[in-house]
């Protein structure tokens, strides 16, 4: 399910389920080369910039820990890595049993890049607010690439959560 809700702007994510597990699914569309883009998902410093502080190996099989600025910490595993066009890792939160799988999918088209960001395995519970959230990295990441700052995180998924939630209401 998808929607555009015009109070909030563009909704850029659906929301679904798969045995049992929420999936959130993200598509834009990026003013960069896949390269450049590409560069922005996998180089810590950029990450620092946009997602926050990322440290350890992020090459296929390499283990890293990461603290996101919207409170998210955990460690995680890289599972593919295809440059430029694919990557995959396996992330746990320190404070859950439950792992989540992050799959980025990247598609030049022209001077343009798309990028499909897939979370997987998400408790139905926390759907929206995933939903919500990832929305959020995903707009950091646009104002990463256009050179402007991030915006105030909170504030954003406050004002994404009721469009999430009314995604979220029709997913079993």
């Amino acid at each position: 399910m998808t929607s555009d809700t015009g109070a909030v702007g563009r909704i850029l994510g659906s929301l679904r389920s798969a045995d049992g597990r929420g999936v959130v699914r993200m598509q834009d569309r990026f003013d960069t080369g896949i390269d450049d883009l590409w560069s922005a998902l996998t180089d810590p410093g950029r990450l620092a910039r946009w997602l926050g502080e990322v440290e350890g190996d992020l090459r296929l099989g390499g283990e890293f820990r990461a603290s996101f600025f919207d409170g998210w910490e955990g460690t995680g595993r890289v599972e593919a890595c295809e440059p430029p066009q694919r990557l995959l890792v396996v992330t746990k939160h320190h404070r859950q049993a439950d792992e989540q799988v992050i799959e980025a999918i990247l598609a030049a088209d022209g001077d343009q890049t798309i990028l499909v960001w897939e979370e997987r395995g998400i408790p139905l519970n926390l759907l929206a607010a995933y939903g919500s959230g990832i929305q959020v990295h995903v707009e950091d990441l646009a104002a990463h690439i256009a050179g402007r700052e991030r915006r105030e995180g909170e504030a954003r998924w406050t004002e994404l959560m009721p469009a999430y939630r009314d995604l979220a209401a029709g997913v079993s």
